[in-house]
């Protein structure tokens, strides 16, 4: 649980049977709910890539690719649930961005990033395919992750929601990438999606570009009603 201030105008988490949190909108309040557990698959597949993460941190990464990992670190805040900018470990970040590329079956990076930054993403767009179980995602072929071998567009969408919603936290599921090269892919990109979708169902997607160093960028979320 977090506080700001003694009067509470910033919080998150749960004291009692009241969760805080923040939107657009602002700080608001719901009853707490008690969430489940299901053991998908997909939640495994990622426990044991977390975990697998931690032991090659301490038996493969090497005492000089861990340094750089400290230097990274040090040097680039993420912002938390309050919005503040905080700093988060070494072994936290190099989890953090392999986790993605574990997740994108895309090799691991031992080597901590020399650049201290995150990764750049110019905002995509997105439609849907004629079928509406695709969608074509436009992006940038300027951006730099398009630009080298190793460099990712992550593409992560949710279940079909009903066209009212106009905030979705989650969860997503990841229905592709689009893979960088020495010559830029060539944009549009025509993504599968996870979930069977009928018009009028609005579905939300997010991105996330990677770099060949393993440095990611901030989530990009957007939405769009299939017709």
């Amino acid at each position: 649980m977090k506080f700001k201030s003694q009067v509470i105008t910033q919080a998150s988490g749960s004291v009692g049977g009241i969760t805080y949190a923040h939107n657009k909108g602002g700080l608001y309040q719901r009853a707490r709910s008690i969430p489940t557990d299901p053991a998908s698959a997909r939640q495994i597949a990622m426990r044991n890539a977390m975990a697998t993460l931690a032991v090659r941190w301490t038996q493969n990464v090497t005492a000089t690719e861990r340094a750089a990992w400290a230097v990274y670190a040090a040097n680039v805040p993420i912002v938390d649930s309050l919005g503040d900018s905080i700093f988060i470990s070494a072994l936290a970040w190099y989890v953090k961005l392999n986790t993605l590329r574990i997740q994108a079956s895309v090799p691991v990076v031992d080597a901590g990033p020399t650049v201290f930054t995150t990764a750049d993403i110019t905002i995509p767009t997105q439609t849907f395919g004629a079928a509406l179980d695709q969608i074509v995602v436009t992006y940038f072929a300027t951006d730099a992750w398009a630009g080298e071998a190793g460099g990712y567009l992550l593409v992560y969408c949710s279940r079909p929601q009903s066209a009212g919603i106009n905030f979705f936290k989650g969860p997503y599921r990841l229905a592709g990438k689009v893979t960088g090269a020495a010559v830029p892919p060539t944009p549009p990109a025509t993504i599968a999606l996870p979930f069977p979708v009928a018009a009028g169902n609005q579905v939300f997607v997010k991105y996330v570009a990677v770099r060949a160093d393993a440095r990611a960028s901030g989530i990009i979320r957007s939405s769009g009603i299939a017709a």
